[in-house]
């Protein structure tokens, strides 16, 4: 099994934007260090995110880490112009050495919606359209295509041609059939968000995935799935990780309380039984996602990269516990696919082409838990 850490960039404290981008930026460097297979970002367009920009931070990113495979977590295709996504991640795929994966979806929100001038009746058919165009952006040097959304393309030529050819791209799902299809049709790997309800309906959308995969005419055995977790934190008895949670999770309710969400585990006992939040000792944990295996089949499985309310030292000393007694476990029972090798082009580089990592300013204790939430609004 491989591991990503993800962030949707809550902003939801006193700290300034600069504080918690510097965090975010912090946090993927200690992804690397930890030994950590992905790092990703999410795309919202909306209070109280401030991800509406997640190309720009993962070439900062890139820029100080030189193994991680770096993940949008999505990339809203329905509110962007394909063309403009296209260039924008064929440089930060060239920047990153060929280290990018791309998770795509309609993304959520009303707010985000109204921005880009998004309707509930045309964000599927947009989803769709923008990621035929951005797939054959990618794969071919010159374009003609039409469509209903952006003006049409004669012989297009998009600069620069990418170095990835092709990128591998997820397609997040959430709560829709429409993602899970469009990923089988390409034959394309699934990322179930797996966050804000019970596993059993993430899981029905697997198994259509996997219908519909073979529907399509694609091998049973190339599908490939991710999934997400609803929280993290780990400690050497369950009683004590429990204990140092519980402020944390009760301050995320109450924060999906102002916000007007539904709230679908009111106890952290309700969520631990429940949902995919991972608060345990190492060994409940493994059990836990050994069990929700069993439903998803998936190799792939993230966890939140933020603090979430812990002290900066707690979350770090949770995840050098997850690398070293729960990973292991985890990548042994559960084989996995490699990822995508970096391109040769990339590997022939100057090592100075690819900067060592560098430690980011420390970042400040988060001093309230942000909501959780699917990956980047996941379709």
């Amino acid at each position: 099994m491989k591991f990503l850490l993800i962030t949707l960039i809550v902003h939801s404290d006193d700290r300034s934007p600069t504080e918690r981008f510097r965090e975010v930026v912090g946090n993927a460097v200690l992804a690397e260090e930890l030994g950590f297979d992905g790092f990703g970002v999410g795309e919202r367009h909306e209070r109280p995110f401030i991800s509406s920009s997640p190309p720009v931070v993962l070439s900062h990113i890139a820029a100080l880490t030189s193994r991680i495979r770096l993940f949008t977590a999505v990339t809203t295709l329905s509110l962007l112009d394909p063309v403009r996504a296209y260039e924008d991640y064929a440089t930060l795929d060239h920047l990153s050495g060929g280290r990018l994966e791309l998770i795509i979806g309609k993304g959520n929100g009303a707010a985000q919606a109204e921005l880009f001038h998004v309707t509930a009746e045309d964000q599927w058919e947009r989803n769709r359209e923008g990621y035929e165009l951005f797939r054959r952006l990618w794969r071919e040097d010159k374009v003609t295509w039409q469509g209903r959304f952006r003006p049409s393309l004669t012989e297009a030529e998009t600069w620069p041609r990418p170095l990835q050819r092709p990128i591998r791209v997820w397609h997040g799902s959430a709560t829709s059939k429409e993602s899970v299809d469009l990923a089988a049709r390409y034959g394309d790997p699934l990322f179930s968000a797996n966050v804000t309800h019970p596993i059993d309906p993430y899981a029905e959308l697997i198994d259509h995935y996997r219908e519909r995969w073979a529907f399509y005419g694609h091998d049973p055995a190339d599908a490939l799935v991710g999934a997400g977790s609803a929280g993290y934190y780990a400690a050497p008895t369950s009683q004590e990780a429990i204990a140092t949670y519980r402020p944390v999770f009760d301050a995320r309710v109450e924060f999906q309380r102002k916000l007007g969400l539904p709230v679908v585990f009111p106890t952290l006992e309700d969520a631990i039984e429940r949902s995919s939040i991972l608060v345990g000792s190492p060994q409940q944990i493994v059990d836990k996602v050994l069990r929700y295996h069993k439903r998803f089949g998936h190799e792939v499985m993230h966890l939140h990269a933020d603090a979430d309310g812990l002290t900066q030292a707690q979350h770090r000393r949770a995840l050098e516990l997850f690398q070293a007694e729960i990973a292991p476990v985890l990548r042994a029972e559960i084989p996995s696919r490699p990822f995508p090798a970096v391109p040769a082009t990339a590997t022939a580089a100057s090592p100075s082409a690819v900067p060592a990592a560098v430690p980011a300013p420390a970042p400040a204790a988060v001093p309230a838990a942000p909501v959780a939430v699917s990956s980047g609004g996941a379709a």
